[in-house]
């Protein structure tokens, strides 16, 4: 690497680092003067606010900002370059716009990578703790509210329960059918389904089980009956913010398995996946784009290009939560949702790749 590679290189990622630190520390403020009272109320211990929730927090909310804060490190560092007429003295000594925009490159894949990294495998594993937390020192206890469930256990096996009560345990009116092609040979119905947390299998209450073989009808009755199915008492109470606690491999595996149950409401959890590979590639699109409007030395100094740089990242992060809405909706599916963003501002980015000053 070259002396101004390295330059731009270390002032890139210096801003970056000092940029992220002071939000992270106005965001710990606010949030610290928000929840005070629930602290101190529920009596939470300093050191588990310090090292199971703070320190938690601090990679979690670092990985949701840093697509915005390379962009404004981008224009802020850039628009002084240009402002001091770095830009120019480096594109007349025959360095071209292109091939200054290698070290750009580089401090951007670096931060896209780490922020792969880190929503992949890293933050769920720090997002349980932190969590793990909140539910006993800041939110209230989880009730399932759903009614009329309905689960695919494996092909031809169907499962309902009308509702399930966390607190016991107990999925009320449980029917179990299993079917060879469109043809019923196994239907079970009963009061209820009961979970043996130290057996680790249902128990089924109050239960009639109809087995049908051509034109013969076989009926039994039972009050108990202990079975194993594929069915977890977390499959009925799963909260929407578990899914920030699983990495992309759980993450996908959980969604192929919903999808085998027939459990609706999966937009979610498959936008949260496409996020997680779709934002590190913003990192790299703003950064071109800040590289693009910020290397123009313009009479408004660098107050202009962190205004426009501010305009376009929030309204890429607008777009991106309308474009999820729709995916939620049922209107488009989450990968394009999510995607669609990141094409169209690469092709912005590319225009103003081109016409920036060279």
């Amino acid at each position: 690497m070259k002396k101004i590679d390295k330059y731009i290189l270390l002032k890139f990622l210096g801003t970056f680092v000092l940029s992220i630190s002071l939000i992270i520390i106005i965001v710990i403020v606010f949030d610290i003067s928000e929840k005070i009272e629930d602290f101190v109320s529920k009596k939470a211990p300093l050191r588990a606010i310090v090292f199971d929730y703070y320190l938690n927090f601090i990679p979690y909310f670092v990985n949701l900002f840093s697509a915005l804060f390379t962009f404004i490190a981008v224009i802020f560092f850039t628009s002084r370059m240009a402002a001091n007429s770095e830009i120019v003295a480096i594109l007349s000594n025959g360095v071209s716009f292109w091939r200054m925009l290698y070290p750009y490159l580089i401090a951007a894949i670096i931060i896209a990578i780490s922020s792969l990294l880190l929503n992949a495998y890293v933050i769920p594993h720090t997002n349980k703790k932190r969590i793990a937390f909140e539910e006993i020192y800041y939110r209230n206890k989880f009730h399932n509210d759903k009614w009329h469930m309905h689960f695919q256990l494996e092909p031809g096996t169907f499962a309902y329960v009308e509702r399930y009560d966390i607190d016991d345990n107990f999925g009320h009116r449980f029917s179990l059918e299993k079917l060879h092609g469109q043809q019923l040979y196994y239907k079970l119905l009963s009061d209820g389904i009961k979970w043996d947390t130290v057996a680790q299998k249902w128990q089924i209450r109050n239960y009639v089980i109809r087995k049908i073989n051509g034109d013969k009808e076989t009926i039994s009755r039972g009050e108990k009956l202990d079975t194993i199915i594929a069915l977890k008492p977390q499959d009925f109470g799963r909260k929407t913010n578990n899914l920030e606690t699983m990495t992309l491999p759980q993450l996908s595996k959980y969604i192929a398995d919903e999808k085998l149950k027939g459990s609706p409401n999966l937009e979610l959890f498959e936008i949260e996946k496409h996020k997680r590979l779709a934002m590190p590639f913003a990192t790299i699109i703003l950064t071109l784009i800040g590289v693009s409007l910020s290397s123009r030395k313009v009479r408004g100094g660098i107050g202009i290009h962190i205004g426009l740089g501010l305009l376009i990242s929030f309204s890429y992060i607008l777009f991106m939560q309308v474009s999820s809405t729709f995916a939620v909706s049922g209107q488009l599916s989450p990968f394009i949702s999510v995607w669609i963003p990141n094409i169209l501002y690469s092709l912005l980015a590319w225009y103003l790749l081109i016409k920036a000053p060279k």
